[in-house]
């Protein structure tokens, strides 16, 4: 085959890929904009509406159970994703190689899990559905920053400008309401406002961990590693701590739960979750990390949209104004150039070996 033959099919087999990883991350942003619908509708069903929130303590364990409930709604389609994939035996052999492979998806399950996730039920219960689909919009800025630190994935002046005009939209979403809440005016909990802060940081930083993790590993088996990982930690580990060492109604709350309406929305969550996680993974290895993210980020306009449907409410003004630069600062990000695109890595130039690529993507 000719060279210039080898050149064209290389631009569109990267053009092809780019494209893909665009695709993934876009449709991720669909469901997981539609995730907050199911998501804000279960605490309007007993028993969370039936609950008194006199204090802390209450709201802190109603968003501890209703996200091991995601967690396990999550996994379970998963599993039923992975066996019609055939790729059940493939799940098996990943979570065996805990020392090489799986870890990175049981470290990536606690910031995604009880940090990210916990944290966004904390904001939809203290604050509402749309606060907390929009201010966990910052956390493409960390998901890049790591992964430039961690394993040199390029950050251009563009995708900077992007990560600006983000870093703008979360001062305007947090900052009226921190400044209320610190004068004394506001009338909604802080905790609300920590929710949102915890799921910025927590998917920012699973995201940055499952692209090292993805290196070695199938993106569908991978995330079902990642969730088998975060109901392992509820189930096994907080629930069973909190009913130890607090006096909280863990066992009465998780009972109380099964009933047809909240787990009619609690499956809903978990089949629109589980296919934006499996999209979302599956844009990293395409477009690297932080342009996966940025993209994904959009899932905030989603759930704007979808949840005023559903309401017929608008959120705040200042909602409403980082969405916009959040959206913006997303499309500086997605209009990267193909060139640009094509190395996601870092590619050092001072060891001039065949071994050079490989290293940089294993550092």
């Amino acid at each position: 085959m000719s060279q210039p033959s080898l050149s064209q099919a290389r631009s569109r087999f990267t053009t092809s890929s780019i494209r893909w990883g665009f695709m993934w991350a876009l449709w991720c942003a669909v469901l997981w904009g539609a995730w907050y619908v199911p998501g804000s509708a279960v605490w309007f069903e007993a028993p969370y509406v039936d609950l008194k929130y006199d204090t802390n303590a209450e709201l802190l364990l109603a968003a501890a159970v209703l996200t091991t409930f995601n967690a396990v709604a999550v996994l379970f389609f998963l599993f039923v994703w992975n066996g019609v994939l055939g790729k059940w035996g493939e799940y098996v052999r990943t979570i065996k190689q805990m020392r090489y492979i799986s870890k990175w998806f049981f470290i990536g399950a606690i910031f995604g899990g009880p940090m990210a996730i916990f944290g966004s039920y904390l904001a939809i219960g203290y604050i509402g559905g749309a606060f907390a689909a929009i201010s966990s919009l910052m956390y493409p800025i960390i998901g890049a920053t790591l992964a430039r630190l961690w394993y040199q994935e390029k950050i251009t002046r563009r995708a900077a400008v992007g990560i600006f005009i983000i870093l703008a939209g979360g001062v305007t979403v947090y900052a009226p309401g921190i400044i209320a809440e610190i004068t004394g005016t506001g009338d909604t909990g802080w905790l609300g406002y920590l929710g949102g802060a915890m799921a910025a940081i927590g998917w920012g930083v699973e995201g940055a961990i499952a692209g090292r993790g993805l290196d070695v590993a199938d993106p569908d088996v991978g995330i079902t590693v990642r969730f088998t990982a975060e109901v392992l930690y509820w189930v096994a580990l907080i629930l069973p701590a909190i009913y130890l060492f607090t006096d909280q109604p863990v066992v009465e709350l998780v009972v109380a739960t099964f009933n047809w309406a909240a787990i009619g929305w609690l499956t809903l969550a978990g089949v629109t979750f589980a296919f934006c996680y499996v999209s979302w993974y599956k844009s990293f290895p395409l477009i690297g990390v932080g342009r996966g993210q940025a993209i994904a980020a959009l899932y905030g306009l989603f759930a704007v949209i979808f949840l005023a449907v559903f309401t017929l409410k608008l959120p705040e003004w200042n909602f409403l104004a980082g969405l916009v630069l959040f959206v913006a600062g997303g499309f500086v990000m997605f209009t990267e150039s193909n060139e640009v695109l094509e190395v996601v890595r870092a590619v050092s130039t001072d060891r001039k070996k065949p071994g050079t690529a490989v290293d940089a993507v294993n550092s």
